[in-house]
């Protein structure tokens, strides 16, 4: 079958915004709105023993999407009152979905070197601009390919490219080549310009499934979209606002992979397939008196979506209330599907957790939980200044070792949003919670040593300024 036909099929849910998406993606010369916005799912209904059976099959693949930038309130399914991402909330509604997420970081590169690892910031070493994600490191990527998985990986932010570690147990880790075809609308400054758009992972991800579709495979893909402010600029659902056009862009976002899901059934891979969807950061609109994200870890930056979505359906899906955290992702998905575990993990399996919400059980006790971001990250001739929020009970401190005297207390079940600092109020708990932040500054590396640096020449340095982080 050549590109042209694999990528001329007549496509589904023909809606003015997804004739777009299939002039970018595609080349349609012509397209008809339709009314009809449902979407086939071959998928057979499955039960909690069928996910606990999953681990047991020879039979499937491994989608990971990571979309970049994305915060769970503004997503459909996690409660947002706009529907910007309906297919999104498909999966979620028909698979597992945790509601109480935490990313370690609001940093991609320190975020993501937790995520894969499951190990926390204070022992991956992952804290600036020039650290290394060390070889050491064993990666899920690693053990899906010694399982016998081919491997790939289709990203397109600097900071998780391969010479900062991230390729390691990817067979093909690669950046796609921008189309130039696409003209998507973008809101971000003339300086800040990330070529190209995630329809081109999805180009890649189509060749790489005619490729090796008929193999075992775990695929990762790395959507920078939402990062980047890119949306449809023939239907802007949401306003023109700096927050309008992020939500305009997730749904951009949720029209690309609701293509991808479109894919994986022509092709019969969809009931073949678990999909991993996760995000490694959120991004503030001014409820702590910045906009943006790497500045700081309210929970506007770090509360993140994951869903799990089975080669099978669960209906009803199952909501996993318990809190949770990226450093428990890979362990989960580990266990899940039979693979070895990560090498001394922080994170561990929220298996327990799935099955008591399937049974109606109360879950195990909460954990405590760290987020972290070095806030000097990418000066680096300044002192490394890092602040740690530490989840624990209702609670969630923010302590900063560059100024301990200013610790900031909150109660989330109260305050979900962060907005009353109640240190005067609960001496013993801020106290009690500083010291728990110390200990975990101080806590031993990673089993793999202390990580590595590098020099970041002049090039990487300006491709890095373009995802627009003022790094110096």
């Amino acid at each position: 079958m050549t590109l042209s036909s694999t990528l001329a099929r007549p496509m589904k849910r023909m809606n003015a915004f997804h004739c777009l998406l299939g002039l970018l993606l595609f080349g349609v010369g012509a397209c008809s709105p339709s009314t009809d916005t449902s979407r086939a799912d071959p998928r057979a209904t499955g039960t909690l023993e069928d996910v606990l059976a999953l681990k047991d099959r020879d039979d499937f693949n491994v989608l990971f999407i990571l979309v970049d930038t994305l915060r769970a309130d503004h997503l459909s399914a996690y409660g947002y009152e706009r529907e910007t991402s309906p297919v999104i909330a498909e999966l979620a509604r028909t698979g597992v979905r945790f509601a109480t997420h935490i990313s370690q970081s609001s940093w991609t590169k320190c975020s993501m070197a937790s995520l894969w690892s499951g190990i926390y910031p204070a022992r991956s070493g992952v804290l600036r601009a020039p650290h290394v994600l060390a070889e050491g490191a064993k990666l899920p990527a690693e053990i899906f390919r010694e399982a016998g998985f081919r491997t790939a990986g289709i990203w397109r932010n600097g900071w998780i490219a391969p010479n900062f570690g991230f390729g390691q147990g990817f067979e093909n880790y690669t950046q796609p080549k921008p189309s130039p075809r696409d003209k998507p609308q973008r809101h971000q400054a003339p300086n800040v310009v990330l070529a190209g758009t995630d329809a081109d992972i999805l180009r890649s991800t189509f060749s790489f499934l005619r490729a090796y579709g008929h193999k075992r495979w775990f695929l990762y893909l790395h959507m920078m979209d939402v990062h980047q402010y890119v949306y449809s600029p023939d239907e802007a659902l949401f306003g023109t606002s700096y927050l309008d056009i992020y939500d305009n862009s997730i749904r951009w976002t949720d029209g690309l992979i609701g293509h991808l899901l479109d894919e994986l059934t022509d092709r019969g891979l969809r009931e073949k397939t678990l999909i991993v969807f996760a995000s490694d950061h959120g991004e503030a609109f001014g409820e702590h008196g910045s906009e943006g994200h790497a500045r700081d870890i309210y929970g506007e930056v770090t509360q993140t979506p994951v869903i799990l979505s089975f080669p099978f359906k669960l209906e009803p899906g199952i909501v996993v209330d318990s809190r949770t955290a990226n450093v428990d992702l890979w362990p989960t998905v580990l266990e899940l599907t039979g693979m070895p575990p990560l090498l001394d993990p922080d994170g561990r399996s929220r298996m327990p957790e799935i099955v008591a919400a399937a049974e109606g059980k109360a879950p195990p006790e909460n954990t405590t939980a760290f987020s972290m971001l070095d806030q000097t990250w990418g000066r680096d001739r300044q002192d490394p200044a890092p602040l740690v929020a530490v989840s624990q009970g209702p609670w969630r401190l923010f302590y900063s070792s560059a100024r301990p005297e200013k610790p900031e207390l909150f109660n989330k079940e109260e305050d979900p949003r962060e907005q009353t600092n109640l240190v005067e109020e609960h001496p013993e708990v801020v106290e009690e919670l500083k010291q728990v932040a110390i200990q975990h500054l101080e806590g031993p590396p990673a089993p793999w040593g202390e990580s590595e640096s590098i020099e970041l020449d002049d090039l990487q340095i300006n491709q890095l300024r373009a995802l627009g982080y003022g790094v110096q």
